[in-house]
């Protein structure tokens, strides 16, 4: 046979080491995303505090990853999942070396972009080889595998990040990520090799088609709920507590553990639910989660300059709980429901989607949050230092702060709405493919059936 499906088995022979390679190179991502953004302070003394260019620190991984997981989802089809991981690794080793060497934002900003396009290579052709090299029971122990490693980075990465800042400067944040790349491109080499695949006439680059599968889509909008409800805050939180209360970097670090350590246990904690739990669904699973996230969010209104901080260990860990309970089924529901063969783009549009929204979400929170400290201050220079966490101005982006909460928790709403109706509306999941694809999808049809 000369389909996808029959190369990727024969190429995809699993070894003990499979797993765990794959996952430190995943391990980096989250850091990227969680870790980053707690060295501003302290990158603003040094390289400048451009709120712009402050900002594309942060935005620049997150809008690069989002915008060439499209492109490496089609690309990955064509010249290997195995081969697309290693590309990434290497690609976000340099701008490791970049981001550490940097003498001004521009030059930062510019590593980071690029270790966004290799962050992407690393992710589609990860989540594909897995996807791939596994089924049924298996596959749903992988993706829970990969939620909990995800969900490692995040808890880890505020913390790691902020005793490195205070060990050794920020540079450490970005040497962590080379060093992680370096480990997984010299254990990678072992990996199954790839082979290639059949050219196949009319293959899109970029292929949105799996969108049209209306549970696809419905389940690739649960990230984009999190985004909004959870990433900005994992990401700008160190900023509020710097500028509200006077944090440092450190103690940033380790007051964000009840936000982050919950994402360590909850990917698996559903997984187990679903699979011995009848009336416990995936779907029951988001909507616990987008829940909590709200419950989470109008929780963060206790953070003022004179309520004691303790308050709000129970909505960071509401938050925790609501972004890490679907981790763990989002990438296996989202490529059960399309072929074998189009792993790859699916899996490009899934991480386009979620990275994207975040890239999204986090530029507008950051934008806005200048924006109406702009607003708030006569003072330009102190409202650059408020937005870039500096003190001064406690009072003022407190005020900004709980309005945008409250804008979080609507907009989290909202997207719970169109996640169910899209839920509803869909018979069955797999239906679109049926015509175009071999026995491979019969196994995915059956797994979704259930749901």
């Amino acid at each position: 046979m000369t389909s996808t499906a029959k190369h990727t088995d024969e190429a995809a022979k699993p070894t003990w080491l499979l797993m765990p390679v794959i996952l430190l190179a995943l391990f980096v991502l989250p850091i990227s995303i969680a870790g980053t953004a707690i060295a501003l302070p302290d990158i603003s003394q040094d390289l400048g505090d451009s709120p712009t260019a402050l900002q594309w620190v942060v935005n620049g991984f997150n809008a690069s990853f989002a915008l060439f997981t499209l492109v490496w989802g089609a690309v990955s089809d064509r010249i290997g999942h195995k081969r697309t991981f290693m590309i990434g690794s290497a690609i976000i080793l340099i701008a490791s070396a970049i981001s550490m060497a940097a003498t001004n934002l521009y030059v930062l900003d510019a590593g980071r972009l690029l270790a966004g396009m290799g962050g992407a290579a690393v992710a589609i052709g990860g989540s594909a080889v897995l996807s791939n090299t596994y089924s049924g029971a298996q596959r749903a122990r992988a993706f829970a595998l990969l939620g909990t490693t995800i969900g490692l980075g995040l808890a880890a990465g505020p913390t790691i990040s902020g005793g490195l800042v205070t060990a050794v400067g920020w540079q450490g944040v970005f040497a962590a990520g080379g060093v992680i790349s370096i480990v997984a491109l010299l254990a990678g080499s072992i990996l199954p090799r790839d082979v290639r695949q059949p050219a196949q006439e009319g293959r899109k680059l970029v292929d949105f088609s799996p969108v049209r599968n209306r549970y696809f889509l419905a389940v690739i909008l649960v990230p984009v709920a999190g985004a909004f409800g959870y990433v900005t805050l994992l990401t700008y939180l160190p900023v509020a507590l710097s500028a509200v209360v006077g944090m440092s970097a450190g103690q940033a670090g380790l007051f964000m553990l009840p936000l982050t350590l919950p994402v360590l246990i909850a990917p698996m904690l559903a997984t187990t639910l679903v699979h011995r739990v009848r009336r416990i669904t995936p779907m029951v699973i988001i909507n616990v989660s987008l829940g909590v996230l709200v419950l989470g969010d109008l929780g963060m209104l206790l953070l003022t300059p004179d309520v004691p901080l303790w308050l709000l260990v129970i909505p960071m860990a509401l938050l925790g709980f609501g972004w890490g309970l679907p981790i763990g089924l989002i990438d296996g529901e989202a490529l059960a429901a399309v072929p074998t063969r189009t792993a790859g783009a699916a899996a490009g549009v899934l991480n386009f989607v979620r990275l994207g929204s975040e890239a999204i979400a986090v530029g507008a929170y950051a934008a806005v949050t200048a924006a109406l400290l702009a607003a708030r201050i006569s003072n330009p220079h102190l409202a650059q230092r408020a937005a870039a966490g500096g003190s001064g101005a406690g009072a003022a982006y407190t005020e900004v702060f709980h309005l945008l909460m409250i804008a979080l928790a609507i907009l989290t709403v909202l997207l719970a709405v169109v996640i169910n109706m899209l839920h509803r509306a869909h018979k069955r999941p797999v239906e679109i493919d049926v015509a175009a694809t071999t026995d491979e999808t019969h196994d995915n049809a059956a797994q979704l059936s259930a749901r």
